[in-house]
C-alpha cells in the first residue's frame, strides 16, 4: 500500500444501503401507525391486527435464507433491485384493499405475507455486499450505518404517516411509501455493482485497500464454493447468534408493532403526542447503530473480535433488559417513553455485531448465513406481534415488557459461546485460498491475538 488515500465509493454505496434500509422499514412499520385507522375501517380487533402484523414477519422470516442464497449466487445489485420493486408493488396493494370487501382480514394477511417475502432479501443481500466491498476492520461501522436505516425509517414513520393520515387518509400513506421505494431502488441499480472491481469509479487505491482487508475466502470468491448447509446447521456460532437474534427480534418488534398503540391506548397520549414519543426508540436505534458499529470496530482492532463483537453485544443486550424493566414500571407516560427508548438504543448497540460476525465467518456465503440468522429475528418478531397483545390482555402490558427483558438475558448469554474466529468454509475452499496466497494473488490479513471463548 502507498500513502495515497483510498476512494470513497464504498461509503456512498453503504449510505445508499442506509437509505434502502430506511425505506424498507418505512414500508413495514407504516401499518402499525395506520393500524388504528385500518382496524376501524375493517372492524378488526387488536388480536386480528396482530395477525396482519405477523403475516409480514412470517413471509419475511421464511424467505430470509432463500433471499441470502439468491444474493450469494446473483449478487446484491440485481437481487436488491428486484426486491425493492416487489415490495413497492405489495405496499401499494395494501392501500388497494376495497372498503366493502367481506374477507379483508384474509386479504391483508396474504398481501403482507408476500410483502415480507419480497423484503426478505434486503439485509442478507446487504451483508453479501459488505462481505465483497468492505474490509473486515470497517465492517462494524458499515453495518452500523446500514441498520441505522432501521431506526431512521421507523422513526420517520410516526410523523410522516400521521401527517398523511390526517390530511389525505391512511391509503395515501401506502402510496407514498411505495413510490419512495421504487425511486430509491432505481438509484441503487444505476450506481451499485456486485464487486468493487466492476465499478468504474473505484480507484486502484480503493480497490487495493478493500482487497487488503478481505478474508481469503471472500477475496477468492469467484473460485470458491458456497458453504454447505451442513456446515451452517451444525455450527454452534451460527446457532448461537440465531438464538440471540431471535431474542433481539422479539424485543425490537414490540417497538415496531405495538409501541405507538401502547402509548395511545395504554399510556393515554393523544395522536400527536403518540407520534412524537413513538419516534424516540427509533431515533435511539439509528444513533446507537452507528455508535455501536464504531465502538465494535475500535475494540476489535485493539483487542480482537471476541471482545469487540461478542462481549460488547452481550453486555449491551443485558443493559437493554434493565431499561425495559424500569420503563415498564414508570408511571409517567413521557418518562416511560424515554426509558423504553433507552432500551431500544441499548439493544441496537449490538446490531452490527450480528452482521459483522456472520460476514467474517461465512465469507462468500455471507448472504446465506446472515439470512439464516435473520430468519431467527423475524420469527421472534412474528411471535411478538401476536403474543404481546395476548400477554397484555391476560397479564397486563408490564408483563409484556418483562417477558421481553427475560429474552434479552437469554440473547446476551448466547453470545458467550460464539467464537468469531471460526470459518464455515469447507476444507477444499480453504485449500484454494491457501494455494492462492502461496502464489501471491492475495495476502490474508493476520489474525489478532485470540481470546478463547467462554463455553
Amino acid at each position: 500500500m502507498t500513502g495515497a488515500k483510498p476512494g470513497y465509493v464504498r461509503w456512498f454505496l453503504i449510505f445508499w444501503l442506509f437509505i434502502l434500509s430506511a425505506v424498507a422499514f418505512l414500508d413495514r412499520v407504516n401499518i402499525s401507525i395506520a393500524g388504528a385507522s385500518i382496524a376501524s375501517a375493517y372492524h378488526l380487533t387488536n388480536v386480528q391486527l396482530g395477525t396482519v402484523f405477523s403475516a409480514l414477519l412470517w413471509g419475511y422470516a421464511l424467505f430470509q435464507t432463500l433471499g441470502g442464497r439468491l444474493a450469494d449466487r446473483f449478487g446484491p445489485r440485481r437481487v436488491l433491485t428486484m426486491g425493492v420493486i416487489w415490495w413497492g408493488v405489495f405496499t401499494a396493494m395494501t392501500a388497494a384493499v376495497p372498503a366493502s370487501i367481506g374477507s379483508a382480514l384474509i386479504l391483508f394477511v396474504a398481501i403482507r405475507f408476500l410483502l415480507g417475502a419480497g423484503e426478505a432479501v434486503v439485509y442478507p443481500a446487504s451483508n453479501q455486499f459488505v462481505a465483497r466491498w468492505i474490509p473486515s476492520q470497517e465492517r462494524g461501522i458499515a453495518n452500523g450505518w446500514i441498520f441505522a436505516g432501521v431506526g431512521a425509517g421507523a422513526g420517520l414513520s410516526p410523523p410522516l404517516i400521521t401527517y398523511l393520515i390526517l390530511h389525505y387518509g391512511w391509503r395515501a400513506s401506502f402510496w407514498v411509501c411505495a413510490a419512495l421505494g421504487l425511486i430509491v431502488g432505481a438509484v441503487w441499480y444505476l450506481t451499485a455493482r456486485d464487486s468493487p472491481a466492476e465499478h468504474p469509479r473505484v480507484s486502484s487505491e480503493e480497490l487495493a485497500f478493500i482487497r487488503s482487508g478481505l478474508t481469503a475466502k471472500t477475496a477468492v470468491q469467484d473460485n470458491a464454493k458456497l458453504v454447505p448447509w451442513k456446515n451452517v446447521l451444525t455450527s454452534k456460532e451460527v446457532l448461537a447468534v440465531t438464538l440471540s437474534y431471535f431474542c433481539f427480534g422479539y424485543v425490537a418488534w414490540i417497538f415496531f408493532s405495538w409501541f405507538y398503540i401502547y402509548l395511545a391506548q395504554v399510556r393515554g397520549l393523544d395522536l400527536k403526542a403518540s407520534a412524537f414519543y413513538a419516534m424516540l426508540p427509533f431515533l435511539a436505534m439509528a444513533v446507537c447503530c452507528t455508535i455501536g458499529g464504531l465502538i465494535s470496530d475500535r475494540l476489535t482492532r485493539a483487542h480482537g473480535p471476541r471482545l469487540g463483537r461478542c462481549i460488547l453485544a452481550s453486555v449491551v443486550i443485558l443493559c437493554a433488559a434493565v431499561f425495559l424493566v424500569l420503563g415498564a414500571k414508570v408511571e409517567s407516560a413521557r418518562v416511560a417513553s424515554i426509558v423504553l427508548a433507552g432500551g431500544a438504543g441499548a439493544l441496537y448497540l449490538a446490531q452490527s455485531s450480528f452482521w459483522s460476525v456472520t460476514a467474517d465467518i461465512a465469507g462468500r456465503s455471507a448472504g446465506s448465513v446472515s439470512g439464516f440468522m435473520n430468519m431467527g429475528a423475524q420469527i421472534g418478531g412474528a411471535v411478538t406481534a401476536q403474543l404481546t397483545p395476548w400477554i397484555a390482555l391476560k397479564f397486563g402490558w408490564t408483563a409484556s415488557f418483562l417477558v421481553a427483558a427475560a429474552l434479552c438475558v437469554v440473547g446476551a448469554a448466547a453470545w458467550l459461546i460464539v467464537d468469531p474466529h471460526q470459518n464455515l468454509a469447507t476444507a477444499e475452499g480453504n485449500l484454494v485460498a491457501s494455494e492462492l496466497n502461496h502464489e501471491g494473488h492475495e495476502e490474508t490479513p493476520k489474525r489478532p491475538f485470540r481470546i478463547q471463548p467462554f463455553v
